[in-house]
């Protein structure tokens, strides 16, 4: 029942009680309860409203590799690119790049700016910059 609430909330966060207790068989007074029980257990981390990009001036997405340096701490890097303006996304990951970063900025200079930004940090040996050409599909749900 709850992994069946959750897929509807991914699926539209806006959705009301009455509508996802009519969806999942339930009352409206128990749907509420699940999903406060989901949020209080940090199941359900929040809600948010998917803008596109191109309306709000993000013309330009990137995916940015970070390489580190071999003394690194990672601490102090996390930290450090999370001031970095234009950085959606950080995943943590395995492979010769520790970090990749998805950047939205609203031009290639802007990128220029993000990308010579992640490199004067401590920590960063070097970057890959890969830009992307067109979205297919984003946030896929399901």
């Amino acid at each position: 029942m709850d992994r069946q609430l959750i897929d509807l909330l991914r699926a539209n966060g806006r959705a009301s009680y009455a509508e996802l207790a009519r969806q999942v068989g339930l009352s409206s007074p128990a749907v509420h309860e699940r999903v406060g029980k989901l949020e209080g257990a940090g199941v359900i981390t929040g809600y948010r409203a998917d803008v596109d990009p191109s309306s709000v001036g993000l013309d330009v997405t990137a995916l940015i590799g970070v390489i580190e340096s071999d003394s690194v701490d990672d601490t102090g890097l996390e930290t450090a690119m999370r001031e970095v303006q234009g950085i959606e996304d950080c995943w943590r990951v395995a492979g010769s790049e520790g970090y990749v970063l998805k950047v939205r900025v609203t031009d290639i200079p802007a990128l220029e700016a993000t990308v010579n930004a992640l490199n004067r940090i401590r920590g960063v040996a070097r970057t890959r910059t890969t830009v992307v050409l067109s979205t297919k599909w984003e946030g896929r749900h399901g």
